[in-house]
């Protein structure tokens, strides 16, 4: 069975012209056909960005059903996470990351949890946004790797951890999460080609967009559109990945 996933971080719907176009997001989605994608940055009633529910008028246009988490809330003001996706599913868990107080002035951050039913069998999903700090994201990598998320009985293979994580393969925050699982942008994932830079989206050299898979999956195709398009919706390309999920 096959599995199409994208992680997307898509900077308020706010593109790199400084415009704002929720519906031009939803074309880069559309165009790539994800069964699931993992949305960060969105706004929800905000001022800033026309009072638009973005999490709910993308997943109108792509005709998904989603779940929003919002990691911070500024009275009726809403800023977070969604995941969206046409497969039958259920929201597992949503809730904050640890937050980082020697900082101030720091966005409180999250996480959102959805099983996803495909083929009759149910994948784990967790898409996470972790901060800018090396230390606060070392402190919320360990929360996701530990008993509330992906050490928590629920969490059962096959499962995927996927978000921007604004950590580089480089950092300590990367190794954390890659030794509770796989990497889809490596050999141990079933894929042997050069990893897929996200950000950012202009002159994609970072990779801070990841994906980490538990065992029963398999990578099987790993790209980031980079059309015009693609390059002006948002400060960072989309990944898609596109896994197998084994008997």
């Amino acid at each position: 069975m096959k599995l199409r996933l994208m992680t997307y971080n898509v900077h308020r719907c706010v593109g790199g012209d400084r415009r704002l176009d929720v519906e031009r997001v939803a074309e880069v989605i559309s165009a790539h056909e994800p069964d699931v994608v993992a949305l960060q940055e969105l706004d929800v009633g905000r001022l800033r960005t026309g009072n638009v529910d973005q999490a709910h008028r993308l997943a109108e246009l792509l005709k998904m059903g989603f779940h929003f988490h919002p990691a911070m809330t500024v009275e009726e003001e809403l800023y977070g996470d969604a995941i969206l996706t046409h497969l039958p599913e259920k929201l597992i868990k949503s809730g904050p990351l640890p937050f980082y107080r020697a900082v101030p002035g720091l966005e409180p951050r999250g996480a959102l949890w959805v099983e996803v039913m495909v083929g009759g069998k149910p994948v784990q999903i967790i898409n996470a946004h972790l901060g800018l700090v090396p230390q606060e994201q070392k402190r919320q990598a360990a929360a996701l790797v530990g008993e509330s998320w992906m050490a928590s009985d629920r969490w059962t293979a096959p499962g995927v951890l996927l978000g921007d994580f604004n950590a580089t393969p480089y950092s300590a925050t990367y190794r954390l999460l890659k030794a509770a699982a796989r990497d889809a942008q490596t050999v141990s994932a079933g894929w042997g080609k050069a990893p897929t830079a996200t950000f950012p989206s202009n002159f994609p050299f970072m990779r801070i967009d990841h994906v980490f898979l538990t065992k029963g999956l398999r990578t099987v195709n790993v790209f980031s559109p980079y059309d015009a398009l693609a390059r002006v919706a948002s400060d960072h390309l989309p990944l898609v990945v596109d896994l197998e999920i084994e008997d």
